[in-house]
């Protein structure tokens, strides 16, 4: 079967189901949007966000790249940002990383991949600013899973850094901002203790005051 039409069979089964279990769900999802969270991943197709955090279509704003970096000049994960902050107001965000990530594991090697490489970059800043941590771990794989988690800890830090997110404690917005990573053996979300909630919680070089 061409996958185009399998595509949309598949559509129709899942329009079915949904109307089948709530006959307004769509007439009550087309007038609008109004999630709690946004959701910064990674694009990894194992890693679906609403199902692993058992939220339907209208409750999560999703984000995803490749290693779920936030990078201060990515126009595109700023744009999603302030929208889901002003617009959505949103009053979670939460950056989720997951084990196996193969951006991750890429940026551990010295290995050419081409654009993608200067993507990575942001990801071996990472590894250097830990490398007395991570070389200190002789296998690959735990090195790898601990490096997962570092980096979801300094993309935390970096939304909480952006202008945005200050704006919005600034206003007296209730934000919050997380840390989660997903682990794709057994499918379970570990939350990794950092949460940061308003200016006080980064370090001072980063706080923009007026």
């Amino acid at each position: 079967m061409p996958f185009r039409k399998q595509l949309l069979e598949n559509n129709r089964r899942w329009a079915a189901q949904m109307t089948a279990e709530n006959p307004e769900f769509f007439s009550n999802l087309a007038h609008q949007q109004a999630p709690k969270f946004l959701w910064i991943g990674c694009s990894d197709s194992r890693v679906p966000a609403n199902e692993i955090v058992g939220l339907r279509p209208g409750e999560l704003f999703v984000h995803r790249n490749v290693a779920n970096v936030v990078v201060h000049s990515d126009l595109n994960c700023l744009a999603v940002l302030q929208y889901a902050i002003d617009v959505l107001k949103v009053k979670h965000v939460m950056v989720c990383g997951h084990y196996g990530c193969g951006g991750v594991l890429a940026a551990m090697r010295n290995k050419e991949y081409g654009l993608i490489d200067n993507w990575l970059r942001h990801i071996k800043d990472v590894y250097e600013r830990h490398r007395t941590t991570l070389e200190g771990i002789a296998d690959e794989t735990t090195r790898a899973r601990k490096l997962c988690e570092l980096n979801v800890l300094q993309q935390v830090a970096h939304v909480a850094h952006t202008t945005i997110a200050q704006d919005a404690w600034r206003r007296g917005r209730s934000l919050s901002v997380h840390g989660f990573i997903y682990d794709v053996h057994d499918g379970l979300l570990k939350d990794l203790g950092l949460a940061i909630t308003g200016p006080d919680d980064i370090p001072p070089v980063y706080r923009m005051m007026r």
